[in-house]
């Protein structure tokens, strides 16, 4: 029986890898393909204008942290290689940089709805049947909510390299937000700092109170 366990979880984690690919690749072509438009074809340059998540992917984010939630019962996250910016090639520096930033985490939240709505629109079906458990398309449909919506949140969070420290620069424009923004492998720390503390409940409050949104209307309407 706990062998049958392990096989579903399995199951499960390869056919929501697509998504996972598609949702981190969705990230970082919105931030490329709307800095390209404001001017810096950077991104272009380098290949980056791209939905190909092979091209936008980072051995850590995208290989070793799926692995490792898999292996730790975790719900599979990670991240991709940041799209390389260039915000002085933008009429306007701050602005572009702000809209730039904002961009990716938009295009997350936009795929969740998306993929709710695809939940509402069309009927579940089996995708995976075992004897005690099957896998249907509104289980992988659910896991791309969840993951778009952590996405599209967590990279709003104002701690760096996350898009909210440049977007809280280009909100608050001075001196000290571009340090911060700029304070290198400083804000990795920061980040598990945020990660292992307190808060990190807290913000995960939000993300259960959204997808708690989603669950409760789909089923006032399904």
């Amino acid at each position: 029986m706990s062998n049958l366990q392990v096989d579903v979880r399995l199951v499960m984690f390869l056919i929501s890898l697509p998504i996972f690919f598609l949702s981190l690749g969705i990230h970082e072509y919105a931030h490329a393909y709307s800095a390209y438009k404001l001017g810096d074809d950077t991104a272009k340059k380098a290949g980056r204008l791209t939905l190909n998540p092979f091209k936008h992917i980072d051995l850590i984010g995208t290989v070793l942290m799926p692995i490792a939630a898999y292996a730790s019962g975790f719900a599979l996250i990670g991240w991709a290689k940041p799209v390389p910016v260039n915000p002085d090639a933008f009429a306007n520096k701050r602005l572009g940089d702000g809209i730039v930033s904002f961009i990716g985490p938009f295009s997350n939240l936009s795929f969740a709805l998306m993929l709710f709505t695809s939940i509402l629109v069309f009927p579940s079906s089996a995708v995976f049947e075992f004897s005690n458990s099957t896998i249907t398309t509104h289980d992988i449909l659910w896991y791309g909510v969840f993951l778009n919506v952590f996405l599209g949140f967590f990279n709003l969070l104002p701690i760096p390299p996350l898009d909210g420290v440049h977007i809280l620069h280009s909100i608050f424009y001075n001196q000290y937000t571009k340090k911060y923004a700029n304070v290198g492998f400083i804000g990795s720390f920061l980040l598990l700092i945020f990660i292992y503390s307190p808060l990190w409940k807290y913000f995960i409050s939000v993300i259960n109170s959204v997808m708690n949104l989603f669950i409760s209307i789909s089923n006032s309407l399904l």
